[in-house]
């Protein structure tokens, strides 16, 4: 199979089977939602910042050495193994030890057993991070997608379980556990390389100088992505907490679905044209212009139907959630086109951009939220999306310089998919207006309004740029060809 062909399938293949998964979490996720408080998903979200700062450590970056370098012999692969094992280990024996200060500074007693059992999440990660480098390289990413959904379907069912048996918040916490345990056997299963008992210092150092630029991105990440966590769980409370972190959490559902799986399969594939400036161009440039063609009118539905999502999915304890959700999905916008920023600098070998570009985004989240928490957990989400809009300018300065891509030519290939969503969301909204007046229901609401607003904005590509649907047809019929075609 040529590598184009790999490219298109994995990407359309693991974007269909990861929008099942998807959907299967979004109605897991849903139904203890609805079963459990808003407190037991905040004591959770709290954890998983502890948790956050753990994986840090344990993963340095090598997974993304791994999938870069060109060629990659057994010694590597060992040592990034046994590394990344022992430090698994030292992690899940950190987080048990410390987890009781950890709840004594938010003032739950309860987040301690809570804390130290998601701990064992550090080593069962550590089982995995090699065999997922593995299968990331080769583009194997149905098997990925299998593995993520069988983890889903039983921890799914073991949380949703002890949620009616009315164990709380370790419905949560059992289901990360086994979801977590059931996809690392599943990538165990599938995946034929095994370690040696082998180390190699040079190899070690090799992927250490390459691993630390992002080892040092992702702690930035996590002040950029869980530093919001931390500090509304610490100066708002446990339930505030719990309504973002449900705003979070579909919005992350979301991006997995429509921006996330791409992203994973650029890093292979941008790093395989690292040393093909203009074919890496064109791959970047067709991957972002695709990604917002479902990205754009996907986050500004949402955020038109927010109302509707919540009443409908998860209930009316969680109405305090739907301006949390309209406001992200304003990130979402501008996510899904800066999305491959990060790959490309790992792929052109500049993890230390990716990294700066983090600092700066950090310094911009903090500034924000010292400015906005006064002002309450609306507020503080604000500042959270426009502090994303603030760097922008900076990463896709950086993404022409190393592409030289213009900033004319960056931002014209987005324009069907921005015209085409606006119009969408005038049509979607005046139905909206109607509807409500006709006192319909929130369920016939987001169906009949979603189904409409999508051959709305089908309709309105098709006119604005025909050539766009052609490509999209000929991308299909690669992937579902079998036929070997051409570089």
């Amino acid at each position: 199979m040529s590598f184009k062909q790999k490219v298109i399938n994995s990407v359309f293949w693991s974007a269909a089977q990861g929008l099942g998964n998807q959907i299967l979490s979004l109605i897991i996720f849903a139904v203890l939602a609805r079963l459990l408080t808003p407190k037991d998903f905040g004591l959770v979200a709290m954890a998983n910042v502890f948790l956050a700062v753990l994986q840090i450590f344990l993963e340095q970056g090598f997974t993304q050495s791994l999938i870069q370098r060109q060629e990659l012999d057994q010694d590597y692969l060992d040592t990034a193994f046994w590394t990344t094992l022992v430090i698994g280990v030292l992690m899940t024996l950190f987080g048990v030890m410390t987890a009781p200060l950890f709840a004594d500074f938010f003032h739950q007693p309860q987040l301690t057993l809570v804390v130290q059992w998601l701990s064992l999440l550090c080593f069962i990660f550590s089982l995995s991070q090699v065999q997922q480098a593995l299968l990331e390289r080769k583009f194997a990413f149905k098997v990925i997608a299998t593995r993520l959904l069988f983890g889903t379907i039983i921890g799914g069912f073991i949380g949703v379980v002890m949620a009616l048996r009315g164990y709380g918040v370790w419905s949560l916490v059992t289901q990360q556990i086994v979801q977590a345990t059931v996809g690392t056997i599943v990538l165990w299963k599938v995946s034929d390389w095994r370690p040696r008992w082998y180390f190699s210092r040079e190899c070690y150092q090799d992927l250490s100088n390459f691993g630390i630029h992002i080892f040092g991105f992702k702690i930035v990440s996590f002040f950029n992505d869980k530093a919001n966590d931390f500090l509304i769980g610490y100066i708002l409370g446990a339930v505030a907490l719990g309504y973002y972190s449900l705003a979070s959490r579909i919005f992350s559902i979301v991006t997995q679905v429509v921006v996330k799986t791409s992203q994973d399969i650029a890093l292979p594939a941008f790093s395989r044209l690292q040393n093909e400036p203009e074919r890496l161009c064109r791959a970047f440039s067709q991957a972002t212009q695709f990604t917002s063609l479902i990205a754009f009118p996907t986050f500004s539905g949402i955020a038109v139907f927010a109302p509707e999502i919540i009443i409908v999915f998860f209930g009316q304890q969680w109405l305090s959630a739907i301006p949390l959700i309209s406001i992200l999905s304003l990130m979402g916008l501008l996510r899904s086109v800066t999305y491959f920023t990060a790959s490309v600098f790992v792929a052109m070998n500049k993890p230390s951009w990716w990294f700066q570009l983090g600092l700066l985004k950090m310094f911009f989240n903090l500034i924000g939220f010292l400015i906005a928490y006064p002002f309450g957990i609306v507020a503080v989400t604000w500042a959270y999306v426009i502090r994303l809009y603030l760097a922008f300018p900076v990463g896709q300065w950086a993404i022409s310089k190393l592409l030289k891509i213009t900033w004319g030519e960056y931002l014209r290939q987005f324009i069907p998919s921005f015209v085409g969503s606006v119009i969408m969301i005038l049509v979607i909204y005046s139905l909206k207006i109607l509807f409500n007046y006709w006192l319909f229901s929130p369920v016939f609401i987001l169906i009949f309004g979603s189904l409409f607003g999508a051959v709305v904005y089908g309709l309105a590509i098709y006119l604005i740029a025909p050539d766009i649907i052609q490509k999209i047809i000929e991308i299909v019929k690669i992937a579902t060809s079998r036929k070997k075609i051409e570089t």
